[in-house]
């Protein structure tokens, strides 16, 4: 069970200073420093392999970085129940015979400590993450029988209940539809409402110019971070991607196609 953090108002929500990262002696991440501001939304772009995965599993205390640190309103990450990694839906297995509620009740794992039952209290965070994201018609589902856009859904509602303050979204809206992409994309404004910091990986570069605060260009380190006219600057994208990068009209909007292999096991696709 997660000790009781005081947050430091004075300080960022998220602090990464310096940090880098060595996977059997190839870079991962190369002296990154940024930091946001409470109920931020980040979009997380770069080639293949750039890292992003890599950066979120540092942010959420899951790696330890080489060298540099990350702060959470001033404190280690490991200290924190207040960060939510929502992972790829292709590394979740939806075939485990669970429904949707006792995964909403997983977030709340870290407040219940070992061997206790969840409460009244408890069940009622449950419920109330539900309703949120529109998923409470849906408690009693097996998780298999969601849609792609319900999946994202239910681990929002997870990360609501376990009372995330930062989350950490790594490309939920990959392979949705534009129906279940916007009906996302409102619930992020949702998630602003409740002061919620967000941090999202992305491909899709319109997405990222239009529906959040700053943009992140990764590979390996920040190559821009800023507002979308400054950071979607040919010579940024030029150089994050290489000589390989070039720009397409998909269906999800404005896609950047890398052609290169990645290091954190991902095969060549569209970003």
């Amino acid at each position: 069970m997660y000790p009781h953090i005081n947050h430091q108002t004075d300080k960022p929500i998220l602090d990464v200073r310096d940090v880098s990262v060595r996977y059997n002696g190839r870079v991962a991440l190369d002296n990154v420093t940024f930091h946001l501001h409470v109920g931020e939304r980040i979009a997380v772009v770069g080639p293949n392999g750039a890292g992003k995965s890599t950066l979120f599993k540092v942010v959420s205390g899951v790696l330890q970085p080489n060298s540099g640190e990350t702060t959470i309103s001033g404190s280690k990450p490991a200290s924190h129940s207040c960060i939510a990694y929502i992972p790829q839906r292709s590394q979740v297995d939806w075939k485990f015979p669970v429904s949707v509620a006792d995964v909403v009740m997983m977030g709340r794992s870290a407040k219940l400590g070992p061997f206790n039952f969840p409460k009244k209290h408890d069940w009622d965070f449950v419920n109330h993450a539900l309703e949120t994201v529109e998923l409470g018609n849906l408690s009693k589902r097996q998780i298999n029988q969601l849609s792609g856009g319900q999946q994202q859904r239910m681990f929002i509602a997870r990360a609501l209940a376990q009372e995330a303050e930062l989350m950490l979204m790594d490309e939920p809206l990959t392979g949705l539809d534009t129906p279940a992409q916007e009906g996302l994309l409102d619930l992020l404004d949702t998630l602003r409402e409740q002061k919620v910091t967000v941090m999202v990986a992305t491909h899709d570069l319109e997405q990222a110019a239009k529906h959040f605060d700053r943009i992140m260009l990764l590979n390996k380190k920040i190559v821009a971070f800023g507002n979308a006219e400054t950071v979607l600057h040919a010579d940024n994208l030029s150089s994050a991607y290489g000589g390989r990068f070039r720009t397409v009209e998909g269906r999800e909007g404005l896609l950047a196609v890398d052609d290169s292999c990645c290091d954190e096991g991902e095969h060549d696709h569209v970003h």
